[in-house]
């Protein structure tokens, strides 16, 4: 019996106006994407929560809530990972250590809790990200579907 190769590489790119209202619109395209994999609830709710984060990161910290800037999503399925791409070119961080740090925000008055890269970290498998002042921000983050381990091993 011969060893199950896992498939090639299935990507999916979109870009959308950096907009609250296309926070919900990016949560779902990325899940429907995702469906593929067979994911468990608590994954897929996991995957919709990081991408909220991400994106409304971008709008609020990134772009400044500037509606006419876009917002871009990367995701690749690979075996039975995937990788979340999500960048934007807005003003990006200053001090990224500081703003990784739990509860921190730059906008208390927005009523931020400041806990959007610490979920991002804890609910992925692996989360990077990089940012330049005046340049734009980049999160990558890569988690591992359960379901469809026993597929791949």
């Amino acid at each position: 019996m011969s060893e199950r190769q896992p498939a090639a590489a299935n990507t999916m790119k979109l870009s959308f106006s950096a907009r609250s209202e296309n926070e919900a619109f990016a949560r779902v395209s990325v899940a429907a994407f995702i469906s593929q994999l067979d994911p468990t609830m608590e994954e897929l709710n996991d995957l919709k929560t990081v991408i909220s984060e991400a994106v409304t990161n971008s709008i609020i910290h990134g772009y400044d809530s500037d509606e006419t800037q876009l917002v871009s999503i990367e995701a690749t399925i690979s075996g039975d990972s995937v990788t979340i791409v999500i960048s934007d070119d807005g003003g990006g961080i200053e001090d990224l250590e500081l703003a990784r740090q739990p509860l921190y925000t730059s906008k208390p008055e927005l009523e931020r809790s400041g806990m959007g890269f610490t979920i991002m970290e804890n609910f992925m498998d692996s989360f990077e990200v990089a940012s330049e002042p005046g340049r734009g921000t980049r999160i990558a983050m890569t988690k591992r579907i359960e379901s469809k381990k026993a597929l791949y091993n």
